[in-house]
């Protein structure tokens, strides 16, 4: 009986790989290392948690400021109160200064009080977000600058009586 030669393509790969092909042992042979990591039940195999992920992913991607400033927006009622958030709302955070909008500019004074409480809470629950000030502004008023020529000066003052 003839020794059964190598198909054409495996012929053509060992000669091009430099190597001979050899008429006995063409097939190719079973791995006989044993590969600790491809081994089920074994340490390291375990699936992680949800959570593990999810942190390990923001803090790869260099979101964990934007996500904690996001939260901080979000729980501002537990953060500064019920009846403050009725009458206040955070628009912006740009350079460590948070702004919050208030109601009135009574309320933007009574939370100017309140500053050193409400700073204190930021760090210990959102210390990524990054929060060095606060700010706070009353609601916008009126403008009578319009249009492209604007006159210099203190503007109409009798209109509110």
């Amino acid at each position: 009986m003839t020794d059964p030669q190598p198909p054409e393509t495996v012929a053509t790969y060992l000669r091009l790989r430099g190597l001979k092909p050899s008429s006995k042992n063409w097939k190719r042979r079973q791995r006989t290392v044993v590969d600790d990591d491809h081994v089920p039940f074994t340490k390291g195999r375990d699936p992680g948690m949800l959570g593990d992920v999810l942190a390990k992913l923001t803090k790869d991607s260099g979101w964990e400021k934007t996500l904690a400033a996001e939260d901080l927006v979000r729980q501002w009622a537990e953060l500064a109160g019920a009846d403050t958030a009725k009458h206040s709302e955070p628009v912006a955070l740009e350079r460590g200064v948070l702004t919050v909008k208030c109601d009135s500019t009574a309320w933007a004074k009574n939370l100017q009080f309140m500053r050193a409480v409400i700073m204190t809470e930021i760090g210990n629950r959102y210390p990524d977000a990054g929060v060095e000030n606060i700010r706070f502004i009353g609601p916008d008023v009126p403008s009578w600058k319009w249009g492209p020529r604007v006159v210099r000066g203190r503007g109409p003052r009798d209109t509110y009586g």
